[in-house]
């Protein structure tokens, strides 16, 4: 890739833990220019486990092992391929079938296999991230170009600001998009490319909704740049990353692979809702979304479109939930794929062999916690011509 510099490619080192750190700019401002490199602070950390997940201190056992409610599943369940995880959000696929789960509130990301009982392999930790409030790491994405660069990209809230990186695993941070302003609350964030290569970042509001209204804040907004970060000519603005306003709540971000339309889920209300250049999906002169969710399924949490379907994991609702995208019933008539079986699921991803990986949300306001939680799931959608539970 001509268009990076040579410096970060000689900051690759196996297995190194980042920490970030300056970059800082003024969270009421636009400031989107792409930063300097950030160098590594420490050496790889040798006293990383290989072998077993780090234990979750907000995990109380139910007595005798027995799961507590909304954690039906059994301890060994072929479904659940990653256990004590740390508030795990982001969710990447490999090429070879494995997955890179990042947790919220450690930065670690792990590598995870896609069958149950395998190790659950740390790769390297993001460090320096502000995890307080629902900031940390929230969202993972695979460079279009990755079988060249290697690169992943993350968002990530850091003591002064929300921001996208870049990164080889194990290797140093780049920030690609800093400056997002940051909140006690209202960091969540969601990254994903087009089908054209243009990265999407859904913002948060930093707590404060008016941002969303605000032309001159990247918050409450759906940004389109390229993956270093400059905006893309076609944006309303073309010196402006902005590409549409977006819901005050927004909890999910997808891409639907046929036709390249991208989805946002949010709550109050719960909905999803089709993103396009200049769309304005909150304040008074909002858009409608295209469907707001069934009141049996409350709390939207991520998406994802795959088999002609879009996905959206619940939190409340304790489901995962699915309605065409195709047909006379298209994103109207939602029916539940997987229901209250393992509690509170945040986020979901559609894999190229057709399984739907999910990750779990028990130990967070508002959970009940079980023994392994939190998990990460992975099974197929019957319905949709799975043919069952891959195992």
């Amino acid at each position: 890739m001509n268009r990076r510099s040579a410096g970060w490619r000689a900051a690759v080192c196996a297995f190194a833990v980042v920490v970030l750190a300056g970059c800082a700019s003024d969270t009421q401002s636009r400031g989107w220019t792409p930063k300097p490199d950030l160098p590594p602070a420490q050496a790889p950390d040798p006293g990383l486990p290989n072998q077993d997940p780090i234990p979750n201190p907000n995990i109380t056992p139910s007595p005798g092992g027995t799961p507590t409610p909304g954690q039906t599943a059994p301890v060994d369940d072929p479904r659940v391929v990653a256990k004590n995880l740390a508030s795990p959000i982001g969710l990447i696929m490999l090429a070879d079938g494995t997955a890179l789960v990042g947790e919220r509130t450690t930065g670690r990301i792990v590598k995870v296999q896609p069958i149950a009982g395998q190790p659950v392999v740390p790769v390297m930790t993001i460090g320096g991230l502000d995890a307080s409030g629902d900031g940390g790491l929230l969202d993972l994405a695979l460079s279009p170009t990755y079988g060249q660069d290697g690169l992943v990209l993350a968002y990530i809230t850091t003591p002064t600001d929300n921001r996208v990186v870049h990164f080889t695993v194990g290797g140093v941070a780049t920030p690609v998009l800093s400056g997002i302003p940051k909140g006690a609350t209202g960091n969540g964030g969601r990254i994903s490319f087009d089908g054209a290569g243009n990265l999407l970042i859904a913002t948060g509001t930093a707590g404060n909704p008016a941002l969303a209204q605000d032309p001159a804040s990247l918050a409450g907004k759906i940004l389109r740049t390229d993956d270093l970060g400059h905006p893309i000519a076609t944006n309303p603005t073309p010196t402006s990353p902005i590409w549409a306003t977006g819901p005050a709540s927004v909890t999910g971000l997808c891409i639907n692979p046929v036709d390249g339309q991208a989805y946002v889920t949010a709550t109050a209300p719960d909905a999803v809702y089709a993103v396009a250049a200049g769309a304005v999906l909150s304040g008074p002169s909002a858009a409608a979304p295209i469907a707001a969710l069934p009141n049996t399924w409350p709390g939207a949490g991520g998406c994802a479109v795959g088999n002609l379907k879009l996905y959206v994991a619940t939190l409340a609702g304790a489901s995962l939930i699915g309605a065409p995208t195709v047909g006379a019933d298209a994103l109207t008539t939602y029916t539940a794929v997987l229901e209250k079986t393992y509690g509170r699921l945040r986020s979901v991803v559609y894999a190229p062999d057709g399984a739907l990986w999910l990750t779990t949300a028990n130990t967070e306001p508002g959970g009940t916690p079980g023994p392994d939680d939190e998990r990460v799931i992975r099974i197929i959608d019957a319905a949709g011509g799975g043919g069952g539970d891959l195992v």
